[in-house]
């Protein structure tokens, strides 16, 4: 936070722009920095318009009014995103495979030579056995054409397994990293909870089961008054916030129940074998727990700011597709956002 303001928290009204509208800013800034259009490169400006990611914004803000691509496919690697996690590890894939190809033909080459000197150990052996009058220089210079090919092949056996040594490494540390990218590609880079990509790839697995997606419940919570509280104080200070309340959240889950941070200001948690009363039970639950626990100064002494959260809430059963689930919390979400003295809502109730 800064210093001047860290005891001033101040809320005030904010409206959150439309997702058209949040495209269209995106748009326009890319268009004037002539960046390209590309999904990755919207991922990353989506980062620092709507997701409020300064340090990125300055970083990108560093690079000039042209910013070349490599440039910005760096930036995206290195705050994780997750467009740019894939194209390094496709990168990584590719760099792997023609190691392996290399390998192959390396021991292919190998192998020639291999197959050349057991021909000419068998063609001298016929020779050998064949003239009982051979003499002992033509013997001799026989061997020694038999210790030279030898000796290539040695040589050519002591280079392939230096080489694979050095590749072996190599390629165990390509396998590190794309399983570092591969998880950065699905855990949230401030609070290192699970993302928006793994809360699909849970709730989608949830529907795959045999016995169904039935008795689950899908809880999306917004952080009220979030870009208010950003663009007066800081990203620092609403990190800190969003690592509390990440960790608060954390403790008011159960083992097998899922947790994530879907954007910005938002999280989800999904939870098994409950019904609408205890969903609605645990969100209300979850509400006043953050609101009497998030608790920050303000310049009031008098009055504790405190941070307040809207939830929404919808069951596995009332959603025939993962979509459909994700879609009717967020109609309750927005319900909830809409009307400040009912902060918990339920889908279809």
């Amino acid at each position: 936070m800064q210093n001047a303001s860290a005891n001033a928290l101040l809320p005030r009204e904010v409206v959150r722009p439309a997702p058209k509208g949040d495209i269209q800013k995106i748009a326009q800034h890319m268009a004037r920095l002539n960046v390209a259009a590309l999904p990755r490169n919207y991922e990353l400006f989506h980062e620092v318009i709507v997701g409020l990611n300064a340090g990125l914004a300055q970083d990108i803000a560093a690079l000039g009014p042209q910013p070349q691509q490599p440039m910005l496919d760096e930036l995206g690697l290195r705050y994780r995103l997750v467009g740019h996690c894939g194209l390094a590890g496709e990168t990584s894939r590719n760099e792997a495979s023609r190691m392996l190809r290399d390998v192959a033909e390396r021991l292919a080459e190998g192998l020639k030579h291999k197959n050349t000197f057991a021909r000419a150990c068998s063609a001298i052996l016929k020779s050998v056995s064949g003239q009982s009058d051979q003499s002992l220089a033509a013997f001799l210079s026989e061997v020694d054409y038999l210790t030279a090919s030898l000796s290539t092949v040695l040589a050519a056996e002591m280079e392939i397994g230096a080489k694979l040594q050095d590749d072996i490494k190599t390629l165990e540390t390509l396998e590190r990293g794309i399983s570092a990218m591969q998880s950065a590609a699905i855990a949230d880079r401030i609070t290192g909870l699970p993302n928006r990509i793994a809360l699909n790839r849970t709730i989608a697995d949830l529907y795959e089961r045999e016995e169904g997606a039935a008795g689950s419940a899908l809880i999306m919570i917004d952080i009220d008054k979030f870009t208010d509280l950003n663009d007066k104080y800081g990203t620092q200070a609403g990190n800190k916030l969003l690592k509390k309340l990440a960790g608060l959240l954390q403790k008011s889950i159960k083992k097998n129940d899922f947790i994530a941070r879907t954007q910005g200001d938002e999280f989800a948690l999904l939870f098994s074998n409950v019904g609408m009363q205890d969903a609605m039970a645990i969100a209300e639950r979850l509400r006043a727990s953050v609101e009497d626990n998030l608790v920050f100064a303000t310049s009031d002494k008098t009055d504790r700011g405190r941070l307040t959260i809207s939830i929404g809430v919808a069951l596995s059963t009332d959603a025939a597709t993962p979509g459909q689930l994700q879609a009717n919390a967020r109609v309750a979400l927005l319900a909830a956002q809409s009307n400040p003295r009912l902060p918990v809502q339920a889908f279809g109730r």
